[in-house]
């Protein structure tokens, strides 16, 4: 393992994804999942909703997932070549564990749809630092099966649809840190308008 997680600080300023095609055994077991999974949903969640759900797919499921995702996209791109099949199969693979994060509004609410799919895109992000927090690294992907409907129907209910794909699992060697956006280029201080009077 290579995260240095002795403060908060340095917790949340090492945290960066793993490339899920990277990911290698071990990863977290059931207990830790749970806790992960625990942590994931103390998101920001106005009206106590709970507005997402997590479906863990299992190991000895990934065949079943990889004939899911190939059989749709063959349906949507019938001369698909034999790198695109593979792809698919390998998108399915991926990394010993996953998570798929359903954004799952409650439609009847008077909280804002767009407030509810924030907190399910903040309980993929919980989801990364919880799984950062306990030693492994994640990768959080949509892609192509997040947006198929066939995919959709295979996890979702009405009015649901998938916020990603969480994949976690080990680095057998350290990632070199990606370029990171320059503090300046995106804070800013609000200037009030001017008032006319």
């Amino acid at each position: 393992m290579f995260n240095d997680l002795t403060s908060p600080q340095s917790l949340l300023a090492s945290r960066r994804s793993g490339k899920p095609r990277d990911l290698v055994a071990p990863g977290p077991d059931a207990a830790t999942l749970r806790a992960i999974l625990t942590s994931a949903m103390r998101v920001p969640d106005h009206g106590k909703l709970a507005p997402w759900r997590f479906v863990i797919v299992e190991g000895d499921q990934r065949d079943a997932l990889s004939d899911l995702i190939i059989a749709a996209y063959r349906r949507e791109t019938p001369d698909a070549g034999r790198l695109e099949i593979e792809a698919m199969d390998q998108f399915a693979r991926q990394a010993p564990t996953l998570i798929v994060v359903i954004s799952a509004p409650v439609q009847e609410s008077k909280i804002p749809l767009w407030e509810q799919e924030l907190s399910a895109g903040a309980a993929c992000m919980q989801l990364l630092n919880a799984i950062h927090a306990h030693g492994f690294f994640g990768g959080w992907l949509t892609a192509w099966p997040a947006f198929n409907d066939d995919v959709r129907r295979a996890f979702c209910g009405d009015g649901q649809r998938v916020a990603g794909f969480v994949f976690a699992g080990s680095l057998q060697k350290a990632q070199d840190e990606r370029p990171r956006p320059d503090f300046d280029a995106v804070v800013s201080r609000w200037n009030p308008p001017v008032t006319q009077g």
